[in-house]
């Protein structure tokens, strides 16, 4: 199975036969084969140059890179190799069609709503008191149907994750400041685990894209903008509450991080080194868990979850079959 590799110390990244080797600048070298790589993840100052990354292109490896501060500043994808004309075209179509966009979208809001109300269903269940959150969302989730335009969809589904943030303090045992999302910089813990974890969806969803015949580049949900792929902001909504939120949920209530991981910066929160390689430790192995899927009737990682699902969009584009985002059944 292919797998991520993650570089927190700074050094020196090369080419030696047919594999990586990772000379840091304190400690031995570490090398791995670049077989079963499926991406790198920079996050000390990495020295590498034009050679390899032609080599990583030849292998479509993807380097993913992280500044001083640990946020995403960007990503290498190497050049397209799994291409389809039609594909694109049928993209294309697909975003100019009013029609046919908004019904991609009301499914991408569909599923995130149905994943992040199936983890609150099952804190409910732990004896944490979301009733009432439960319902105003489901009530939030009825009305997706009607939306026709796309910024009333996205109304409905920033109410509903306004309304699940509301959550966090009662489904998180320790003692936090939660009051909303806070993007540029994160202000406290909870919002900077939520900006971490969340790149890291979205540079999963990135990878896996890039390994099917559709353009990044072209979304539903989101607008298609400047400098990022936007099909991936697309995909992570789905896979958000899956990959990102139970995780965090996960390690605060096992006291894996706690406030003492952290530093108040001028005007921004940090994670220590600590938290960062527990959260990546933990997110990379929660990619690599297996579960029994129902219609294929086989065991299949988190990780190839979200390259069904854009196989699953494919064929919608294609009119093969109608688009449906991976629902937690489990």
């Amino acid at each position: 199975m292919a797998q991520n590799y993650y570089l927190f110390n700074s050094g020196t990244l090369q080419r030696k036969d047919n594999s990586l080797i990772f000379r840091p600048a304190e400690g031995d070298p570490r090398t791995f084969p670049v077989e079963n790589c499926e991406a790198l993840y920079l996050f000390g100052e990495v020295t590498l140059n034009t050679k390899l990354l032609n080599f990583l292109s030849q292998h479509q490896i993807t380097v993913h890179v992280f500044n001083y501060y640990d946020f995403y500043a960007g990503s290498y994808v190497p050049r397209e190799s799994l291409l389809s004309g039609r594909v694109v075209v049928d993209q294309v179509k697909h975003y100019t069609n009013k029609k046919k966009r908004i019904a991609i979208a009301q499914k991408l809001v569909e599923g995130a709503a149905h994943n992040l109300l199936k983890n609150l269903k099952y804190y409910k269940k732990q004896g944490k008191e979301l009733e009432k959150s439960v319902d105003l969302i489901e009530e939030w989730e009825q009305q997706i149907p009607a939306a026709t335009e796309i910024p009333a969809l996205m109304g409905i589904e920033g109410n509903i994750r306004n309304e699940y943030y509301r959550c966090w303090p009662i489904i998180i045992d320790q003692k936090i400041e939660f009051e909303k999302r806070v993007y540029h910089p994160p202000d406290n813990m909870i919002n900077a685990l939520i900006s971490y974890c969340n790149t890291m969806v979205y540079t999963t969803c990135l990878s896996e894209i890039y390994r099917t015949q559709l353009n990044p580049l072209v979304s539903f949900l989101h607008e298609p903008g400047e400098r990022r792929y936007s099909l991936a902001l697309d995909l992570a909504e789905v896979f958000k509450p899956i990959l990102s939120d139970r995780l965090i949920f996960r390690v605060l209530n096992r006291q894996q991080v706690t406030e003492k991981d952290f530093s108040q910066q001028l005007n921004f929160c940090q994670m220590n080194e600590k938290a960062i390689k527990t959260i990546t430790r933990e997110y990379d192995e929660t990619l690599k868990t297996v579960i029994k899927h129902p219609s294929l009737k086989k065991q299949v990682s988190y990780r190839r979850l979200v390259r069904l699902d854009a196989y699953r969009l494919i064929k919608h584009l294609l009119g093969d079959e109608e688009y449906e985002p991976t629902k937690m059944w489990w």
